[in-house]
């Protein structure tokens, strides 16, 4: 899973970037310090690895991983080039999903490229230059399948009216995601890689004063919200100015500062469940001596599909997929244990995997 990190300069972009990364990207209050797109690999937090891992005394522990992208700051124009635009837009492209973080603080020491706080020109601001750079691209694909209609081929029809229905949408200055289409239509759409289709989670930046507040009482928030709510998109509210102290301490500390916060676990923890939840994603479990891990996939994802995450030849050979609940073996203590008491099942090539399921995959080539 791969997320870009986008905002306007001087949002906390790159603070944010830096504390759920421990990159270490340039942050500095002037536009385009970020200029290459810095990248860091984050383990995906899950406690269950480490309860395998005392189960059956592994010597690795793999966890799942999440792939952030710190990119440029982007400004008016960067679909026609201005600023970094060209690079930034490229850059995001490449992505699954968007953390679009905006500005909902209050600092004179921090300037900001309009010289003034709008959470919601913030955020248009950058929807425009992507739903500008998207226009440009189906214009072209457009121009194609209109010029293909002439053939006869019933397929190029259907695909240029689905294109001029989309090209309307975004005339209209509205995301591609926010566009109904079918089953069939999704899957094309999907194909377009259109950077105004991905999934995004817009990411209230507040101070570390307003930490612990009632969403309700932050006016700024609010506008984020409702206006996440009313495309379907996700949302979280964060300080990232304390994620960053908090990456500083040890995990005991974490702990502790986060009770002091009256918080329950960290924005990188939130931000990954509202990632995976926005991509529709869960991971299943494997574990033996050798190593514990977790493995990312769509829900939905059938055993023998599941099994070619690890290794192509376990698809290719799969026989069949012996699950336990990861609750029950913690329990009952063992993998044996829990096949002597009944509660190990053995799954087919129909079944669909689930997010609590340790799994031991059967196969032969």
């Amino acid at each position: 899973m791969k997320l870009g990190v986008v905002g306007l300069p001087n949002v906390g972009k790159s603070t944010l970037f830096n504390a759920i990364t421990h990159a270490g990207a340039e942050c500095a209050n002037y536009p385009f310090c970020t200029i290459e797109p810095n990248v860091g690999i984050v383990a995906v937090p899950d406690e269950r690895l480490n309860v395998l891992g005392k189960l059956y005394n592994t010597k690795k522990i793999t966890p799942a991983v999440i792939e952030f992208v710190d990119i440029a700051g982007l400004v008016k124009g960067a679909s026609k080039g201005e600023g970094l635009g060209n690079k930034f837009l490229a850059n995001i492209r490449e992505t699954d999903a968007i953390v679009h973080v905006v500005r909902c603080f209050e600092d004179s020491n921090i300037t900001h490229v309009d010289d003034s706080i709008d959470p919601l020109r913030d955020i248009e601001t950058i929807n425009l230059e992507l739903v500008f750079a998207d226009l440009e691209s189906v214009k072209k694909r457009l121009d194609k399948a209109q010029s293909m209609v002439k053939t006869g081929d019933k397929k190029y029809k259907i695909e240029a009216e689905f294109l001029e229905r989309l090209y309307k949408h975004l005339e209209d200055l509205k995301p591609a995601r926010t566009l109904e289409v079918n089953d069939e239509e999704k899957e094309y759409l999907k194909s377009l890689f259109l950077i105004t289709a991905k999934p995004v989670i817009y990411t209230a930046n507040i101070s570390e004063k307003d930490m612990g507040k009632d969403e309700s009482e932050l006016p700024l928030v609010q506008k984020v919200i409702e206006f996440a709510k009313g495309e379907n998109s996700e949302y979280m509210v964060i300080s990232a100015k304390t994620e960053e102290e908090l990456s500083m301490l040890e995990p005991d500390e974490q702990q502790i500062f986060l009770e002091e916060l009256g918080l329950k676990e960290s924005g990188l923890d939130r931000l990954v469940k509202t990632s995976y939840r926005l991509l529709g994603l869960i991971s299943y479990l494997t574990a033996g001596e050798k190593e514990v891990r977790a493995w990312t996939i769509e829900k939905g994802t059938k055993a023998p599909q599941a099994a070619g995450k690890i290794h192509s030849d376990f698809e290719k050979g799969f026989i069949r997929a012996e699950i336990v609940d990861y609750d029950i073996l913690v329990e009952l203590g063992s993998f044996n244990s829990a096949k002597e008491k009944g509660k190990v099942r053995s799954e087919g090539k129909g079944y669909v995997m689930q997010d609590s399921d340790v799994v031991l995959f059967r196969f032969n080539v």
